[in-house]
């Protein structure tokens, strides 16, 4: 990928958290927030906006960290198991880990004595149907290959990336987070193989053009 395209693809992955954590935060949180929009209190209202801008922005930078070491985790796997097979195989026996160990290891350290399981259960059934819906569509775009790196990357990934609220529990902070998270790791993957393959055509145009600069400074020498 070109510097040029990386840029865009870090400020526009920045952009949407900020903005999506703006949008989930005023509905996850809206009984906090709901005076200061009845009491016409707008200093306050835009205190909050861009507090959650920049709260938004953390998440961005997360979520893109993330991703770039499962690019790096993922380009190790494929070297070890020397097959695309295996280590899909591989991915997908710890997603499915992952995901029991998000539903088991809350509600062994968080539930209350005679609380259900049903509330544990709907944060991991959400991380799994994103993670399938932008598998899908990443192996729709790409090819069938993609769709488990996909899945493992929106599965794994984000619950790593999701790890400090999940330790906390905190109820005001977890959709807060997990919404952000779930949709900068979304577009990153999306969006990767057109920009790679954007930097491609800009790389052949780049190389096309030498020689033509070369011809024309040695007819200038002439």
């Amino acid at each position: 990928m070109t510097s040029r395209n990386w840029v865009k693809l870090f400020i526009n992955t920045l952009i949407i958290g900020g903005l999506t954590t703006v949008v989930t935060g005023f509905f996850v949180r809206w009984d906090e927030f709901e005076p200061l929009f009845a009491d016409a209190d707008f200093l306050e209202v835009l205190s909050v906006f861009i507090w959650l801008v920049g709260v938004g922005f953390i998440f961005s930078l997360l979520s893109q960290m993330g991703f770039f070491a499962y690019l790096t985790v993922h380009r190790f796997g494929l070297g070890i198991f020397k097959s695309v097979r295996l280590w899909n195989s591989v991915q997908a026996v710890i997603v499915a880990f992952v995901l029991f160990d998000l539903i088991y290891l809350r509600y062994i350290s968080f539930a209350k004595e005679g609380e259900g399981a049903v509330s544990y259960v709907i944060p991991a059934l959400i991380v799994l149907a994103a993670g399938l819906a932008v598998a899908w569509q990443k192996m729709r775009q790409t090819n069938k290959e993609a769709f488990i790196p996909a899945l493992f990357f929106m599965v794994v990934g984000t619950v790593i990336e999701w790890v400090p609220v999940l330790r906390v529990n905190e109820g005001s902070w977890f959709y807060l987070m997990l919404i952000p998270l779930l949709i900068c790791n979304g577009y990153q993957l999306l969006v990767l193989h057109k920009l790679n393959e954007k930097s491609l055509a800009e790389r052949k145009k780049l190389e096309g053009k030498k020689p033509r600069q070369a011809q024309k400074q040695l007819k200038a020498s002439k």
